[in-house]
C-alpha cells in the first residue's frame, strides 16, 4: 500500500516540478524513478533493495506476473485517446503534407538509420537491429505534448509535432509487429503471408472498433443517455473496453482503435468535449 501511494505522490510531485521549472514532465518523472529504483538499490539501501519495486519478484512488488505490462498498456491507451481528442481536422489544412512526410518518409529514414547504427555501433545482429529500430520510430505524445506546453511555437509547427507524435504510435507498433513476424517466421513466403494477415487485422479491427464505439459514445452523450456525473467515468470505461476488445481480435490494434476513437470524438459536436478532455488530462 505504501509503495502504491508513493508512486502516485511522486508522480504528482514530478508534474509540479515540471510546471515550476517549465520543462517536460517526463524528465523529472525519469529522474525520480531512477532515484527510488536503481539508485536507491545501489547507493541508498542497506540491503540492496529498491525503495519502490514495481515488478513482482516473489516477495514484494506492486504488479505480480505481467501486471505491470497490462497496467502500462492501459495507461498508454488513455494517453493516446486523450491525444486523439486534441487532433482537429482544421489544423491540417496547411500542414497536412508535412505531417504525412513525417509519419512516412521520416519513419522510414529513422527505421533504416536506427538499424544501421544498432548493427555497426552496438554490434547487434541484423534481426535485433531492425527490431530495435522499429521501436525507436515512435516519438509519442508523452514526450511531445509536454514540450509543446512549455515551448512557444508557431501554430503550424505545433500542429505538425502534435499530430506526428500521436499518429506515429500505432504506426510504430504496427512496424514492430511486422518486424517481429519477420524474425519469427522462417521463409520469405511465410513471412509475407503472415505479415499481410497481421497488417490487415490490425487496420481492420483498429479502425472498426474506433469508429463504431466513438459514434456510439457520441450518440449516447448527445441524447443524454449518460448522466452528467457519470460522463467521465463512462467514457474512460469505454476507452478501456475498446482497447482491450480490439487487442483480443488483433494484437497491437488497440492503439490504433483508441486514436481513431479520440479523433472521431474530438471532431464531433459534443456538448461536454472540453470537460471530457480536461478529465483525461488530469487522469
Amino acid at each position: 500500500m505504501l509503495e502504491l501511494a508513493g508512486i502516485i505522490i511522486l508522480g504528482i510531485l514530478a508534474q509540479w516540478f515540471a510546471w515550476k521549472l517549465k520543462i517536460p514532465a517526463i524528465l523529472p518523472l525519469i529522474l525520480i524513478g531512477l532515484l527510488v529504483g536503481p539508485i536507491a538499490a545501489e547507493f541508498l539501501s542497506d540491503d540492496g533493495s529498491k525503495w519502490i519495486e514495481p515488478i513482482w519478484n516473489g516477495e514484494n512488488g506492486l504488479f505480480p506476473g505481467e501486471g505491470l505490462y497490462y497496467f502500462v498498456s492501459l495507461a498508454i491507451s488513455i494517453i493516446l485517446f486523450e491525444g486523439g481528442l486534441t487532433l482537429k481536422r482544421s489544423e491540417v489544412k496547411n500542414v497536412g503534407q508535412d505531417i504525412t512526410k513525417l509519419i512516412t518518409v521520416g519513419a522510414i529514414v529513422t527505421f533504416f538509420a536506427g538499424a544501421l547504427a544498432a548493427h555497426y555501433v552496438f554490434d547487434l545482429t541484423w534481426q535485433i537491429s531492425f527490431l530495435f529500430s522499429a521501436l525507436i520510430i515512435v516519438t509519442g505524445p508523452t514526450v511531445i505534448t509536454p514540450i509543446l506546453r512549455n515551448i512557444p511555437l508557431k501554430k503550424d509547427v505545433s500542429a505538425v509535432l502534435k499530430w506526428e507524435g500521436i499518429l506515429i504510435d500505432p504506426i510504430g507498433a504496427l512496424v514492430a509487429v511486422l518486424v517481429f513476424e519477420f524474425i519469427s517466421v522462417e521463409g520469405d513466403s511465410g513471412f509475407t503471408k503472415t505479415a499481410l494477415i497481421e497488417f490487415g487485422k490490425i487496420v481492420l479491427f483498429g479502425t472498426t472498433f474506433g469508429f463504431t464505439f466513438a459514434h456510439a459514445l457520441a450518440f449516447a452523450i448527445n441524447k443524454k443517455f449518460i448522466p452528467h456525473y457519470l460522463l467521465n467515468v463512462v467514457s474512460l470505461s469505454v476507452v478501456l473496453l475498446v482497447y482491450v476488445e480490439s487487442e483480443i481480435f488483433a494484437h497491437e490494434s488497440g492503439l490504433l482503435a483508441v486514436v481513431v476513437m479520440g479523433m472521431v470524438l474530438g471532431n464531433s459536436k459534443l456538448d461536454n468535449l472540453k470537460e471530457l478532455l480536461y478529465f483525461k488530462e488530469s487522469l
